[in-house]
């Protein structure tokens, strides 16, 4: 890596070298939390949560090439490219590149170069998430109705994480002491709250039935995605839109509603009229604050 020339560039550079090789891009991630002279072990971990998110991706095969057969997901394509690319930005401002951050998400992924924690890594990797999701709404309104109802989910669910980390008392109520360890992207723990294998079917494109996906649930991902992340929606949006300094994530809530690329009058699919008993135990026992 030289010194000159542009950080942001590079990283493009180093992106496009990938796109139509999901391996590829599973490799460069990974090479990322090396950092520029292959030798960070402070940040190392924390790759675990990164990878598991991004082999889910390419075992179900959203990011093949738009020519592969079946063809990946624009729309998912273009979120783990952003990732990737202010992944490779930070590294490659660590290691002496210069030039303007493209993004606001690039600054903190620096912080969390010089301070690498639970909350720099969930500021830094959720900054480039959501900020891919804003720039990319056209693209998640091509995909079927049953995806972009699970890319909603996907979404509270990763913000849900970093909340167990920075915001405990807010995600967990009563049991926020237990929050960092849940959230620690460095434990397997975390995989409970972020395994995407218990969010998504494991094959792409899916059908047109939101009910069945929805029906066909795990009962962990059922009851932590509505009876412990559900209630607290609207606080966890505008929390995390504080936090990552990102103000449009409101656009992605209506009156504890998700609305990214979903229709608010769809809007009772979040809000089941006869919730099972277990959904109803958990909102007891860890009620969302008022």
């Amino acid at each position: 890596m030289s010194s000159r020339g542009s950080a942001a560039d590079w990283a493009l550079g180093q992106v496009h070298a990938v796109r139509d090789d999901p391996d590829a891009r599973l490799e460069l991630s990974a090479r990322t939390y090396h950092g520029p002279v292959g030798n960070a072990p402070r940040h190392l971990p924390f790759r675990r949560a990164a990878l598991s998110f991004m082999r889910w991706q390419v075992g179900r095969g959203v990011l093949a090439a738009i020519d592969a057969t079946p063809p990946g997901s624009p729309w998912w394509r273009a979120v783990n490219e952003r990732l990737l690319r202010d992944g490779c930005e930070a590294v490659a401002r660590s290691g002496g590149m210069g030039g303007r951050p493209s993004s606001h998400a690039v600054d903190l992924w620096m912080l969390f170069v010089a301070d690498p924690t639970a909350r720099t890594w969930y500021r830094a990797h959720n900054a480039s998430i959501a900020s891919a999701y804003l720039d990319h709404r056209d693209l998640a309104d091509t995909e079927s109705r049953p995806e972009r109802f699970f890319l909603n989910v996907v979404l509270l669910r990763v913000l849900f994480a970093h909340a167990l980390v920075a915001a405990p008392r807010l995600a967990l109520g009563r049991l926020a002491p237990a929050g960092p360890l849940l959230g620690d992207p460095r434990l397997s723990m975390t995989g409970i709250f972020l395994s995407l294998s218990r969010v998504l079917p494991d094959r792409y494109p899916l059908g047109d039935d939101v009910a069945a996906y929805v029906a066909a649930e795990h009962n962990l991902g059922e009851m932590l995605d509505y009876g412990l992340i559900g209630p607290r929606l609207q606080q966890l949006y505008e929390w995390s839109a504080d936090e990552l300094d990102e103000p449009r994530l409101l656009d992605c809530i209506r009156d504890g509603s998700p609305i990214y690329a979903w229709s608010y009058t769809d809007r009772d699919v979040w809000h089941p009229a006869r919730p099972p008993a277990a959904i109803r135990a958990v909102r007891r026992f860890v009620p969302a604050r008022r």
